[in-house]
């Protein structure tokens, strides 16, 4: 069997190396995609199931000030539909005092 030359050695080599990055990135990828659904599933669980309704309604608040600037495909936006509609207008007449700027 004849030995392989330096240069199909290094391609071998490089080529290896090349898979590796390849296989590297995805797992990346991977890693970051589950990072973000974990997260997101905290939050929502955090505004539907939270014991702090104080926080789960500053938390709503913030989202429906950012969310809009965030998403820019309408099929995203349609995602979040239900945390982004406008909350009903209370005709109690009461006023929290707080205001939106």
């Amino acid at each position: 069997m004849a030995r392989k030359s330096i240069e199909e050695r290094l391609a071998q080599i490089e080529a290896q190396r090349k898979t590796l990055k390849a296989r590297l990135g995805k797992q990346e990828r991977s890693e970051d995609t589950r990072r973000k659904v974990l997260l997101g599933a905290l939050v929502l669980r955090r505004l539907e199931t939270s014991g702090d309704g104080e926080f789960s309604k500053r938390l709503g608040e913030w989202l429906k000030r950012e969310l809009p600037g965030f998403l820019t495909r309408d099929a995203d936006k349609e995602l979040f539909a239900d945390i982004l509609k406008p909350e009903p207008v209370s005709t109690n007449g009461g006023s929290t005092g707080e205001s939106t700027s």
